[in-house]
């Protein structure tokens, strides 16, 4: 049965992206981000897959690395998040997933058979990948290096490679995965590329700061949370308003199940028992009560 509801924005966790070339300061940017996002060093992980440059900021504060030890296999990077948020980690930044793609790069072109048939053995293990990122109950920043990219264009009669600004090293299309994208430049200076928030769209270079991520933040927490719907449920005068607060949030009806069920049960109950008037049928004169029904 399809049922229309009210648009409503779930309590979110950002999905963010960092792209820019090598030395533009997308590690140190991200970290700045992510203490940003929690106040707090030790609930931020480090994935880290570019040689140990995670360490190269410790001074910042005690914040948690998780080496992947030269394996780049998106199923490590799964287990990776899966280990930092056992951890309880609130912010996880991985650094970066363009080794990712270049394991899966040089993985398809040591297949043997139709190159193009052999991508059906690479997409779903990307997809698996960026899945586990959008799906994680905890903040993430993906930083991802970028290179010249070039297009071949007619010149005299030649064709020529033409420079048209820079490409992540990543899968086609990845920008769509993420809720903001930011480009950083070689001055360090941070514009948005996309950006579904509108808090950066538009708007002039900036350098990233902790403040940056706290902006972040306020427009994650501007939303609907477990406990905002659980307070609903408590509050909720009959089963009518109780099934129309259960339609208004599908995306919980998992974590909610058991609230629901005990309010339903409860107001249930309160509908089968009968109507008793506790309060006699008394009458008033000035500060005096009189029982009418004594009344003669």
């Amino acid at each position: 049965m399809l049922n229309l509801r009210q648009s409503s924005k779930k309590q979110a966790k950002i999905k963010l992206a960092l792209q820019g070339c090598a030395g533009s300061g997308k590690t140190y940017s991200a970290l700045l981000l992510a203490y940003g996002l929690t106040n707090d060093w030790t609930k931020i992980a480090v994935i880290d897959s570019e040689n140990g440059s995670a360490d190269l900021y410790a001074h910042l504060g005690n914040y948690n690395v998780l080496p992947l030890q030269d394996n780049f296999t998106p199923e490590n990077y799964i287990e990776a998040i899966k280990v930092c948020e056992e951890a309880k980690m609130e912010v996880i930044i991985i650094d970066s997933i363009s080794q990712c793609w270049d394991n899966l790069l040089e993985y398809h072109a040591n297949l043997q058979g139709n190159s193009f048939t052999n991508w059906q053995k690479i997409t779903p293990r990307i997809n698996a990948f960026m899945q586990k990122i959008l799906q994680s109950n905890s903040h993430v920043i993906c930083t991802m290096r970028c290179k010249q990219d070039y297009v071949l264009s007619e010149k005299n009669g030649k064709m020529v490679p033409e420079k048209v600004g820079l490409k992540a090293v990543m899968r086609e299309g990845i920008d769509y995965e993420f809720t903001i994208v930011l480009d950083i430049n070689m001055k360090h200076q941070a514009i948005a590329s996309k950006d579904r928030t509108s808090l950066f769209m538009g708007k002039p270079d900036f350098t990233i700061t902790p403040s940056t991520g706290q902006i972040i933040l306020d427009w994650c927490n501007n939303g609907v949370n477990l406990d905002m719907i659980k307070q609903k449920i408590h509050q909720a005068k009959s089963i009518e308003e109780l099934t129309s607060i259960y339609h208004q949030y599908p995306d919980w009806y998992q974590q909610l199940t058991s609230d629901f069920m005990q309010k339903k049960m409860q107001l249930q109950e309160e509908n089968n028992k009968p109507i008793i008037n506790y309060n006699p049928n008394f009458i008033h004169y000035g500060n005096n009560a009189i029982n009418a029904s004594t009344r003669g």
